[in-house]
This record gives structure tokens, C-alpha cells and sequence, in this order.
């Protein structure tokens, strides 16, 4: 016998999982679909949480959820072959409660989120393929599960499936996928003892540091570094445009190789043992990769629907993915109201998303993704920012000049006035 369920959620990452435990607490029968072994198995991401979408949900949830540290702490790093420049953030308000963001390691963190909505009265599938979905008259009614159950019926279903999702491609939602808009993340995640990385890092109980590199890092590839403190651990990793490594060939697993060794990183890595590596397609696309988010039984959230924002100076996904199930959620209450799932009694999830963070912040962000394509932010840049600092830092025989001259110098050595007027122009003009 075919089984039913008012909500189906494929995948069972933060969006999912959020909107799974508000539907089952208002009372419906939601089967999550995770064809992982268990939910964040398949998520590797950094991992920085930011608090506000998730606290609106379940206040304080960092009392009982799996955090490692609270960030206090943002450091931006220019990297150029022997040097460094940093614009180093902290904020000793950030240390207290309500925080402002968290590391957490995503197997753990994945699982709790899912624990949650099973308490709520959600049934969770974990080891499962959804390999189609199932459509009558011209909408989806359900999934087609690569096991046993065969067939599984719905009155709404949620796509969770990440930034690689084939089933919002056969929903004929979006298009395939560009290489300029997504990227490769590599991540290793690093033992080390506690007070070892509370000493290196200048960290006091559970603060935390996260921290960007741009520049020498990827090789001038289009792309960047972090570093992120744990508890007894670092999430260290590399990211890059997939269309910089089809062009330069480059293997990512190298990528991570070199910059590990970099003199500016390695001595906080000494003794560091090797837990786990990862990698993970990221969209990068903003606004502009956004697919259609919704039709007749079907919405599409997290990931799957490119809600992942970075700016150069940070990289937030994981609370678009929160917030926007928190929105499908609401939609499908909606429609279970009226008893009505069609495209335009869902397009409620449309209006709450518009007025929402989510996507006025990706409007606000559009030029972004234009702007981190430029391959001069990895190679002129950087380079011209460390090789100022040696120009005000050095002191030898000669005389020195004032900063605007010495700027002017950089400027000339290494591209031209006007082009770097219309890169400040264009860097000003997207964040």
C-alpha cells in the first residue's frame, strides 16, 4: 500500500529540518527523505552558524545544541607570497548572550536539528534516494524512493536537497548548473587539544575566531581560504569557482596541499592530526542563479535554491537555508488551511520570502558575484596590499614617502589608474 503524508522534505540539512519540525509541531504528517546514513553526513560546509534565524525558532537554542565556539572574533587576511595584511574584527559583545554567531560542526550540529523534528512528530528516512518525483495532471503529488517503499505520496513537496539539486532540474525549476556560478569547497577538519588552539589563536574559554584569506591562498584562482576555531578542532578549507579549476586544472585536493603550507599558516596547524576531509558544491550565483522557487505541490529551499551569500567578507548560507524554511513552513500551513496547494496558494512562501532577509539581502548584494569573479581581486590586489605594507613598514637609508604617493606607486607598478578606479568603482557599487 502506497503511503501518504501531507508534506514530503527531501533532504534532511538545516532548511529541511526546520521545516519539518514547524509542520509537525502544527500538527502534520511529514516523512523527511535524507540519502545521506544520517542527517549531515553529506554536509560539510565550514561551518559558521549567524543566531537570529534559528533563535527565532527555538530561543537559546545554544544552551543544549551541539555549538563548539562563539565567534567574537573576523579576521580578513591578504596573503601574498611572503607577507600578510589583516583586517582583523572583534567584538567583546559578541561574547555574551544572545552571541552573534557560532562554529559547528555539521555531522553533529545536522543530526540535533533533525532530533528536533523528529520530538515534533516527524518521521526522518535516513540512507534514502529519492531518485524522481511523482506528478498527476501537471503536479507533483509525491516521490519515487529507491527502496522498498517504492512509492510515497504528498500533498506538498519540499526540495532540501542541496546546491546540486537534479530534482528542481526535473521539476523543470531551474536550469543546469554554470560552473561561473557555483564553486568546489575542500575542508579538513583538524584535531587539536583545547587549550593548544585557545593558545595559538588568543582565545579565552569558548570564544572563537573565524577567519577568510584571499590572495595566495587559492594561487590566484578565483576563490578563498578559512580557517574556523572548534572546540578541540579546526575546519580549515579551501574554495574556488569551478570554472577557475576547469580552467587552470587545477585539483582541489592540491589546492588545500598548498595552502596549509603556507609559512603564514602552518605553525598553527604543528601537531594537528587529520579527522576528516570533504568536499562541497557551494552556488555562488546570488539573485542571479535563483531558480523558480515554487509550483503546483512543490517549493524548493536552502541550497537547492542558491540562497547562499557571499559578499567577499562573508559567506552566509546556512541562515538563508534556516529563514527559508522557516517561509515554506509557513506557506504550506497556509495552503493546509485552504485546503489548496496549487502554484498560486503557494506563492505565499514567494511574499514571505520578499519580505524577508533573504532575499532583500541577495538584491542588495547582486553585483557581488560579478565583482568576486574579477580574477584581479586574487592576484593584483592582495599582492599590491602586502607589498604597500612593506613600503610603510620597511625602514632603510632611503627617504621615505607620504602614504597617497606610495599608494600611487602600487597603483602604477601593478595595473593603471583608471582600471583601478572602476575596480574601487565596482567594489563600492556591489557591497
Amino acid at each position: 500500500m502506497t503511503e501518504r503524508f501531507d508534506v514530503i522534505t527531501v533532504g534532511a540539512g538545516p532548511s529541511g529540518c526546520v521545516a519539518a519540525y514547524l509542520l509537525a509541531k502544527e500538527g502534520l504528517d511529514v516523512l523527511v527523505i535524507e540519502r545521506g546514513e544520517y542527517p549531515g553526513a553529506k554536509n560539510v560546509s565550514g561551518a559558521v552558524l549567524y543566531r537570529k534565524a534559528l533563535d527565532d525558532i527555538l530561543p537559546n537554542f545554544w544552551d543544549n545544541a551541539p555549538i563548539e565556539r562563539y565567534i567574537n572574533r573576523q579576521v580578513v587576511t591578504f596573503l601574498s607570497k611572503r607577507s600578510s595584511v589583516s583586517l582583523d574584527f572583534k567584538n567583546l559583545d559578541y561574547a555574551q548572550t544572545p552571541y552573534n554567531a557560532f562554529t559547528v560542526l555539521r555531522g553533529r550540529f545536522d543530526q540535533w536539528l533533525a532530533k528536533k523534528a523528529e520530538e515534533s512528530g516527524a518521521l526522518i528516512m535516513n540512507d534514502t534516494l529519492v531518485e524522481d518525483l511523482l506528478w498527476e495532471n501537471g503536479k507533483v503529488v509525491g516521490a519515487r524512493v529507491g527502496k522498498e517503499e517504492g512509492d510515497v505520496l504528498a500533498d506538498v513537496v519540499i526540495i532540501a536537497d542541496g546546491a546540486n539539486s537534479l530534482l528542481a532540474e526535473k521539476a523543470k525549476l531551474r536550469r543546469p548548473l554554470s560552473p561561473e556560478n557555483m564553486a568546489l569547497g575542500v575542508k579538513e577538519l583538524l584535531k587539536l587539544p583545547k587549550e593548544v588552539i585557545e593558545r595559538r589563536f588568543n582565545l579565552v574559554g569558548n570564544e572563537g575566531v573565524a577567519y577568510t584569506f584571499v590572495g595566495e591562498a587559492t594561487q590566484g584562482l578565483e576563490g578563498g581560504a578559512f580557517l574556523y576555531t572548534n572546540e578541540d578542532s579546526l575546519s580549515i578549507g579551501v574554495v574556488c569557482t569551478l570554472s577557475g579549476l576547469i580552467r587552470e586544472k587545477k585539483e582541489p585536493a592540491s589546492l588545500i596541499e598548498f595552502f596549509k603550507a603556507d609559512p603564514m599558516i602552518k605553525g598553527w596547524l604543528d601537531g594537528a592530526i587529520l579527522k576528516e576531509y570533504s568536499a562541497h558544491l557551494i552556488p555562488e550565483g546570488g539573485i542571479h542563479m535563483m531558480p523558480k522557487l515554487l509550483s503546483d505541490g512543490i517549493l524548493i529551499i536552502g541550497d537547492a535554491a542558491g540562497f547562499t551569500l557571499n559578499t567577499g567578507l562573508t559567506l552566509r548560507g546556512m541562515d538563508f537555508a534556516i529563514a527559508s524554511g522557516v517561509m515554506a513552513a509557513k506557506a504550506v500551513m497556509k495552503a493546509k488551511e485552504k485546503g489548496d496547494f496549487s502554484k498560486s496558494s503557494l506563492s505565499a512562501y514567494q511574499r514571505f520570502l520578499e519580505d524577508s532577509f533573504v532575499l532583500k539581502d541577495l538584491r542588495t548584494y547582486k553585483n557581488a558575484p560579478n565583482l568576486l569573479r574579477k580574477n584581479s581581486i586574487y592576484t593584483v590586489y592582495p599582492k599590491m596590499i602586502c607589498d604597500l605594507a612593506e613600503r610603510v613598514y620597511t625602514v632603510d637609508e632611503n627617504p621615505k614617502k607620504k602614504l597617497l604617493k606610495l599608494v600611487l606607486d602600487e597603483v602604477k607598478e601593478k595595473t593603471t589608474i583608471r582600471q583601478f578606479l572602476k575596480d574601487l568603482f565596482d567594489g563600492g557599487r556591489s557591497i
